[in-house]
């Protein structure tokens, strides 16, 4: 053996004598030749478990290179991952001519590749198919390392996933065209949802070591998008392997230039994906050698010794490869029965009714039945329980333990019975055996036991009350994740409606299922069992989709959100706040901080209108032209029409044969056009739904169409995924003019106001702009240049440019991709505007309103939101849909919009509601006065209004109208102070509205406002370098002008001094009654962005955008103490109370803690975390407050979060509902919390106690 093999097990004996059981890994080390019998029984005389470990590594330690390699593979085998992980390292290097193992000729490198692809492995009884492996493997070469698409299609039974795997065992074919690997996923039949699970768990199994990201995508988009770099950057040249494909949108996940391996009963799968494709058919199933050598194997017979019977007993087995083995299994133990066997089949005597089937199952069920029939008594009872298992899901051990109430070892006894009967199947990649159906079993045991169902979910139910505890379920228990996923779905079916609701009305449940695999299973099973979930209590129910509508996009993230601080926010009215008040009360006891936010109002719905008129995911709706009527369309395959006041159902027609992803009204209302994957684009009578045209020209699926403007001439666009757009005119039977250009999926297009031109938009990231009348490409407008940066190379970035909408004057189109919103001009083709939306969500859809500024998208965290287009700001959030939103329409008029989604709704707003509640909304230059028991706010509304906000009543009174700036109160809450954009400066009396003018003729914007503590004075400082200070009350004047250039900002002092600080990179001491400058500090060579006077006033510390800060004593004129670590510009920083630590903060969300005394370094609050580019603290750190006792810090930033400052741990964090929190104004107490966020929002937080 190799030294370094050698160190490795030797380095790690310890870990594996611990923990290794040791019969099952001999039982692969014997197959594998290196083991013998007699070695096995030395080993298992040994007396306990872990003597029996060290007595098998003390031989391996005696033996070569191969016998560390089969040790190696038989810990992934059994489960072992972790284990095998150290040994990793150590793996020898075995030529492919020497690494044969003794069983199948399969290298050990082979063995070590699909183990931890999680390829499934042999049948018990295994026979070779050369020439489908062979056709298959030729296929998978001429791929040739580019991505492509092998597609093994076949009836259900037929063998395609054994086929798929047997082409993989081959060292060549993995050493030279995929060295990166080969992964596998059981696909099945799949909703969103569980595409998602599927999705997550390979992305999880891809990057166990968390280098890419440290939490699940939460949404498809995302999985897609992780999947692409996890197999471009880390996997290159591997083969992804997808079984028993069923719906073709599934594809489209997995559409992401990979080497794609897929096997299905529809071999048309792959008609709306891109890319090389080769077919293998494997129709016919079993020939009549290859199903007589599978019996010969089960029976241990020679094939030409077989009884006559075995011939026909393959033909009733209709080439299944299923049936086949069933009946082997049966002849292995009753070796004389084959004319029983054959007298059984050839009855018929168990008989399904089926509606519609491409596959004879009367074959199977016969012989699933004999099977069943001659197991034991007991036997059948155990089998019969696993009725209640799903398609594709593979179920752990433990699972059966707890129902059977067994052992591990007595369960997998038990089991193991049936997998060597083939009426089971076992996968040994996971940590323990997991067990599976074939889904035509499960069909049939569906069947038989019909009317059993309800009481087995039920019996599973009560063992799960019986040994496991919802609180008490740990990630690190082999069936917590069938629990969690599964739970609701037994509960359901065994009408255990009480206990279901209880389930999902609990913010334990809730916390626990989205911390472990994020939000969007949880969603969909809310909009799963709505129908159980709303006969309890249907406001209840309506709270929690309110609760997980709203911070969806919270849930899943990491470090994962207190989910009681979260319900704390919810109305006080709902279940959701009184299950939170109740848990923050009593864990308030033992030491845990939360906060009350004591303005918050009851939650309003901003849609008007919300209906329902699908029976899946809604992908589209729009507003016919006179705005009275809307069309929708989706996953049901069917268009819908109904009311757009009411929502009374006007039409509802069966489209397609497959999803339909785009509707269009005419220009005249006269018609609705739709378009699907089914390839085909259909015209309909709008008010009868008679069809009109259907046109069958592109090569693979529709996925947009628009009407042009012209009622007199009605043209009709459509893009596709062949690459294509074509142009129909509806007065002729064939498509006028197909464009090219594009290299890619059409995904959008758009017609401009005047309909002279054409906008495309590609999964090329391109935007095309064509002449109507010619059909020629006019412009290409290269978007995806707008997304390159210095770490990804072009060639490896993908950009889908989603979405595209023109402006009402045609001068301007908008474009949508990836998180950005881009706004270009037509003539020039230039960049305008670029706006980024949410960093970790994908724009899904956007639409220009037809009469104003504004823009509404559709993000994939289930948000719409509003924008101002002309000034690029946020108006609006929208949140109220429980899942992704496709798509997104204002109306005619552009008083109103909708949004269409996943979770089956269409929902519709009001333009002006939805702007007006988001709308009188505050500036964030708000000051705050905390007197006794009251908190006193002086903010400025986006009316140009002066408001007075009581914190703890919410009285609001309105003080007067003016272009304001800044503003601040006086002390004693006598006088109101406001400076404006025109330089001017008013002081308010509040007892009289008296108003005093400042008359100085400054006309600089005034950026900051303060009183002197006795009120008398008032200090402003200006957009020029200059600071007045202003006696009011004597008309007195005094103007402090040093600074080189604009004030940031200053601080009062004691005895009439004033610390000012500039973009000069200066500090300065001012007497504001002489004028004068007492002291000058030259502080940084950048600007200064903050200061804070210690509470001894013996100190000062200045931050900058040189990413230094310093601590300063007043006496002297060289820094006490230069902080550096920082990677971003420190934007703040604030001393403790006792003067003896400083607390800094950066633009990368890094808080730091320094000791005063030394400069060194305590702590690093929050460290940044370099996932996906986002800042720890959701953005820069810009506010920063210490507790009186020094031992609590409060920091303001993307969200609030408050520190301990002794650990640096975080205490608790405040998710708002906007972000870029500007400022924290803090009682003295450290009880009270006062800030705005972006979206105008006012919070006052107060510690629950």
């Amino acid at each position: 053996m190799d030294a370094k093999a050698r160190n490795y097990l030797l380095q790690h004996r310890e870990a594996l004598e611990k923990d290794i059981k040791t019969s099952y890994i001999m039982d692969h080390m014997i197959g594998d030749g290196v083991l013998t019998v007699s070695e096995e029984e030395e080993v298992k005389n040994e007396s306990t478990q872990q003597r029996r470990a060290a007595m098998l590594i003390k031989m391996i330690l005696k033996k070569n290179n191969y016998s560390y390699v089969s040790f190696y593979n038989a810990l992934l085998h059994e489960g072992y991952k972790d284990l095998a992980a150290l040994l990793h390292g150590g793996l020898p290097v075995i030529s492919s001519s020497n690494g044969k193992d003794s069983v199948g000729g399969i290298t050990s490198y082979v063995r070590t590749v699909l183990c931890e692809g999680g390829v499934p492995q042999r049948p018990v009884v295994f026979v070779t198919r050369k020439k489908l492996v062979n056709a298959i493997q030729q296929r998978l070469y001429r791929l040739n390392g580019e991505p492509g698409w092998v597609t093994v299609h076949g009836m259900a039974g037929c063998g395609k996933s054994v086929l798929a795997a047997e082409a993989v065992r081959d060292h060549c074919l993995l050493e030279g065209c995929f060295p990166g690997g080969v992964h596998w996923v059981s696909v099945g039949k799949q909703d969103k949802a569980g595409l998602l699970m599927k999705l997550q768990n390979l992305c999880a199994r891809l990057d166990q070591d968390e280098s890419f990201s440290q939490r699940l995508p939460l949404n498809i988009e995302e999985a897609k998008d992780r999947l692409r770099i996890l197999m471009l950057r880390k996997y290159p040249r591997s083969l992804l392997i997808l079984d028993d494909v069923w719906d073709p949108w599934v594809l489209k996940a997995f559409d992401n230039q990979c080497q794609i391996l897929l096997t299905t009963r529809d071999k048309s799968v792959t008609d709306s994906v891109m890319g090389p494709k080769y077919v293998v058919a494997v129709e016919s199933g079993l020939g009549k050698e290859k199903g007589l050598e599978i019996l010969s194997l089960f029976v241990n017979m020679k094939k030409a010794d077989l009884p006559e019977e075995a011939h026909s007993i393959i033909k009733e087995c209709k080439g299944s490869p299923l049936v086949v083995s069933l009946i082997g299994a049966l002849l292995r133990d009753f070796p004389n029965r084959w004319e029983y066997y054959l007298r059984q089949l050839q009855n018929k005597q168990f008989k399904r009714i089926r509606k519609s089937s491409s596959y004879d199952y009367e074959a199977l069920d016969e012989a699933m039945s004999i099977s069943v029939e001659m197991l034991r008594e007991n036997s059948k009872n155990y089998y019969t329980d696993l009725s209640i298992l799903q398609k594709d899901v593979k179920v752990p051990t433990k699972v059966f333990c707890v129902l059977w109430d067994m052992e591990t070892e007595e369960v997998e006894d038990k089991l193991q019975e049936f997998v060597n009967k083939s009426l089971l199947f076992c996968d040994r990649n996971g940590k323990s055996f997991c067990y599976y159906l074939h889904d035509l079993q499960v069909d049939f045991l569906t069947e038989k036991n019909r009317s059993k169902l309800q009481d087995l979910h039920k019996k599973l139910i009560t063992q799960f009350r019986k040994h496991r505890q919802l609180h008490a379920l740990s990630s690190d228990q082999e069936d917590c994740m069938y629990w969690y996923n599964f739970l609701a779905y037994h509960m359901a079916n065994a009408n255990m409606h009480k206990e279901l609701c209880a389930l999902m009305f609990s913010l334990d449940w809730i916390k626990a299922k989205t911390e472990l695999v994020g939000p969007a299973h949880l969603i969909h099973e809310f909009v799963e069992y709505r129908h159980i979930l709303d006969e309890k209590d249907c406001a209840v129910s309506e709270n929690f989709q309110a609760f997980l509508s709203l911070n969806g996009h919270l849930l899943g993230r990491q470090p994962f959100p207190n989910i009681v601080q979260l319900g704390l926010c919810e109305p006080e009215t709902s279940e959701v706040y009184q299950q939170a008040k109740l848990q923050a009360k009593q864990e308030v006891d033992n030491g845990v901080l939360y906060l009350e936010w004591i303005n918050k109002k009851n939650t309003k719905n901003l849609s008007c209108l919300v209906v329902r008129p699908h029976t899946d995911a809604v992908y589209h709706a729009c507003f016919s032209e006179d705005g009275h009527r809307i069309a929708s369309c989706g996953a049901d395959k069917t268009l819908q029409v109904f009311k757009a006041e009411t929502g009374e159902k006007l039409l509802e027609i069966k489209a397609h044969e497959d999803e339909v992803l785009c509707c269009a009204f005419s220009i005249d209302d006269k018609f609705i056009a739709t378009c699907s994957v089914d390839k085909k684009v259909k015209i309909w009578n709008s008010i009868t739904g008679e069809l009109v045209h259907s046109y069958d020209e592109h090569s693979e699926q529709v996925n947009c169409l628009c009407f042009n403007h012209n009622s007199h001439h009605l043209l009709l666009a459509t893009g596709s995924s062949d690459s294509l757009l074509k142009l129909w005119d509806l007065n002729q039977k064939h498509c006028r003019n197909t464009m090219f250009g594009h290299t890619s999926s059409v995904s959008h297009c758009r017609f401009s106001p005047d309909g002279e031109l054409l906008a495309s938009c590609s999964a090329d990231g391109t935007v095309k702009l064509w002449g109507v009348k010619s059909a020629n490409e006019m412009e290409s407008i290269n978007v995806k240049q707008f997304f390159l940066s210095s770490e990804e190379p072009q060639e490896d970035l993908e950009v889908i440019v989603k979405c595209c909408s023109w402006s009402s004057d045609g001068s301007r189109i908008m474009v949508a991709a990836k998180h950005k919103i881009l706004l270009f001009d037509i003539h020039t083709s230039g960049l305008l505007t670029e706006i980024h939306t949410n960093h970790h969500s994908a724009i899904q859809y956007c639409d220009f309103s037809p009469h104003h500024h504004l823009a509404v998208v559709a993000l994939s965290h289930n948000c719409v939101e509003l924008w101002n287009m002309d000034s690029g700001l946020k108006v609006a959030d929208c949140r109220g849909h429980l899942s992704w939103v496709h798509c997104v329409m204002f109306s005619p008029d552009g008083s109103s919009f909708l949004t269409s989604s996943d979770d089956q709704t269409i929902r519709l707003w009001e333009t002006k509601k939805v702007c007006e509640n988001s709308a009188i909304v505050l500036k964030q230059e708000i000051d705050v006065v905390f007197q006794e028991d009251e908190v006193m706010v002086l903010a400025v509304d986006n009316r140009r209004c002066l408001q007075l906000i009581n914190g703890k009543t919410g009285q609001i009174d309105d003080l007067t109208e003016a272009q304001v700036s800044c503003c601040c109160l006086s002390p004693h809450l006598e006088y109101v102070a406001f400076g404006g954009s025109d330089g001017a400066i008013k002081i308010l009396e509040l007892l009289n509205s008296r108003i005093f003018q400042c008359t100085s003729g400054h006309q600089n914007p005034v950026r900051h406002i303060q009183f002197t503590a006795d009120g008398k004075t008032l200090i402003s400082s200006f957009d020029d370098s200059t600071i007045q200070v202003w006696n009011w009350q004597s008309e007195e004047y005094l103007f402090l002008q040093a600074h080189q250039e604009a004030v940031k900002d200053f601080k009062l002092l004691k005895n009439s001094r004033l610390l000012s600080w500039s973009f000069d990179g200066t500090v300065k001491v001012w007497n504001i009654t002489t004028g004068k400058i007492e002291k000058d500090f030259d502080c940084h060579q950048d600007t200064v962005l903050s200061c804070d006077i210690s509470p001894d006033a013996t100190k000062f510390s200045s931050t900058s955008a040189d990413k230094t800060a310093k601590i300063w004593s007043f006496d002297l004129i060289s820094p006490l103490h230069e902080l550096k670590g920082h990677r971003g510009c420190v934007r703040c920083s604030a001393f403790s109370g006792d003067s003896t630590l400083l607390a800094t903060g950066d633009d990368n969300g890094e808080i730091r803690i320094w000791s005063v005394a030394d400069g060194a370094l305590l702590h690093s609050c929050a460290p940044v975390c370099e996932e996906e580019g986002a800042a720890t603290h959701g953005g820069w750190v810009t506010d920063l407050c210490f507790s009186p006792d020094s031992k609590m810090l409060v920091s303001a930033g993307g969200y609030l979060k408050w520190w301990n400052v002794v650990t640096g741990e975080s205490s608790q964090t405040f998710y708002t509902n906007g972000t870029n929190l500007k400022k924290i104004h803090v009682s003295s107490d450290f009880k009270t919390y006062v800030t705005v966020d972006n979206l105008g929002i006012l919070y006052i937080l107060q510690i629950l106690e």
